[in-house]
């Protein structure tokens, strides 16, 4: 059988496997076995398993369990509820400020917990309620919630990055540098969308009245809320940029930052903790399914030849390098929106990396553009996971429709983002350069 013919059996079969609404990981991973007995028997499974092992060995799999018991600690106490109340004070008197707040405390949380949904249930609960209570346009409100949320797989620390890095062999600590200035980018693109919007169309985000707005006193006595979050940060992302520990034990100071919040908010439980840890447990046996499915799939794409017949193809994209890059970024685009990103990482990484080492590029940029098309996956329909986070929080009335045209211009913005670090890619490249 032709390598032609064999490459397209084997994406058809995951595809059609996938559109069945089978779990990804024994569809990756029953798939590559059943291809790689039939193409080079029994022996080629001593192979897959010798990959497992080698990577069941590596110790940068310990900060998946350690960042996501942080971050089920940190979903459980009251920062983000005091973090809400003093961007309320001090943002609130300027058209938009309550967005710009919201983004703010966004970002913060992504600078804790490394996952995306816990800054959309937390601000869909605490911040949308009192945007639209004060006239808040409700699609600018949601689009706002929705994008922030989604920063917590580019502003390190974040798990996906840890898993990109695990797959490709860059650095963890690299990509978590590289992922601050493209956060920024985001942060600023966002800031002034939502400034020149509430300016040219103040009824979309009104300011305070004034009597909302607090006083002086209360605004300075707010401003403890942030020491515990910039405690927390300073933690984890410290710890690495000092050079006192390496990402895989910059988690567990995490760990230590958030049972600190737990006890300092009351909720150093044993309720908290044993729900915390079985939902790590779930979450981390879910991904080391994956990444043995990975493995799999990685050596029946290599074993078959496909490789070279993608390269082969890829050849034929106009627009050269350049051109190969974009077609790869769209191709992720539209995966993302009825694929799960982990998912997305396993099918195209082993496909693409080889690709994209091979032109020249640097794969810790190439990185930072995977993870904000995955960002931009988590908001866009019809299977984006921060719609349905978003919807399982907000009030009767809203319906799926708001939540999906909602989040139109905030993707615009991303894509933006992804031309300027296209473009510039210093801004991916200049941090990690510094630090390492």
């Amino acid at each position: 059988m032709s390598i032609e013919i064999l490459t397209l059996l084997f994406f058809g079969s995951l595809l059609f496997f996938l559109l069945l609404g089978l779990p990804l990981a024994f569809v990756l991973g029953g798939v590559s076995v059943v291809f790689l007995y039939f193409t080079w028997g029994f022996g080629s499974f001593f192979m897959v398993v010798s990959q497992i092992w080698g990577t069941m060995g590596s110790f940068t799999l310990v900060a998946i369990p350690l960042f996501v018991f942080m971050a089920m600690i940190l979903e459980r106490t009251g920062v983000a509820k005091d973090l809400y109340r003093m961007m309320h004070l001090w943002f609130g008197g300027v058209r938009g400020g309550l967005a710009l707040g919201t983004l703010a405390i966004c970002a913060v949380f992504a600078a804790m917990v490394g996952i995306s949904g816990a800054a959309v249930v937390a601000m869909g609960t605490i911040a949308l309620p009192s945007m639209l209570e004060r006239g808040y346009d409700r699609k600018m409100a949601l689009g706002v919630i929705n994008t922030g949320g989604g920063w917590g797989i580019l502003i390190p620390p974040s798990i996906l990055m840890i898993l990109y890095a695990l797959i490709t062999g860059v650095s963890v600590g690299q990509m978590f540098a590289a992922g601050i200035l493209p956060g920024v980018l985001l942060m600023v693109l966002t800031f002034i969308y939502i400034i020149v919007r509430a300016t040219l169309q103040p009824h979309l985000a009104p300011a305070l009245p004034k009597e909302d707005r607090g006083t002086w006193p209360e605004k300075l006595r707010a401003l403890r809320a942030v020491l515990l979050p910039i405690g927390v940060v300073v933690m984890v992302l410290g710890s690495i940029i000092g050079g006192i520990t390496t990402p895989t034990e910059a988690a567990a100071m995490g760990v230590l930052g958030a049972l600190i919040s737990a006890a300092v908010y009351g909720e150093f439980k044993w309720s908290v903790m044993q729900e915390a840890a079985i939902r790590t447990f779930k979450i981390t046996g879910m991904i080391m399914w994956i990444l043995f499915a990975a493995h799999a799939f990685s050596a029946a794409y290599q074993s078959m030849g496909a490789q070279e017949l993608i390269e082969g193809m890829m050849q034929h994209i106009p627009g050269g390098p350049w051109g190969i890059i974009i077609a790869m970024m769209v191709i992720i685009f539209f995966l993302a929106m009825v694929l799960d990103p982990v998912g997305i990482m396993l099918i195209t990484l082993p496909v693409f990396m080889p690709i994209v080492e091979k032109l020249g590029f640097d794969p810790i940029w190439f990185g930072i553009l995977f993870v904000i098309n995955m960002e931009i996956g988590y908001k866009t329909p019809p299977f984006g996971f921060n719609l349905f986070y978003l919807k399982g929080v907000v009030p009767p009335g809203i319906t799926m429709k708001d939540i999906y045209t909602s989040v139109i211009p905030f993707v615009l913005i991303e894509i933006l983002a992804i031309a300027i670090i296209m473009i510039f890619p210093e801004i991916a490249t200049w941090l990690p350069d510094q630090f390492f």
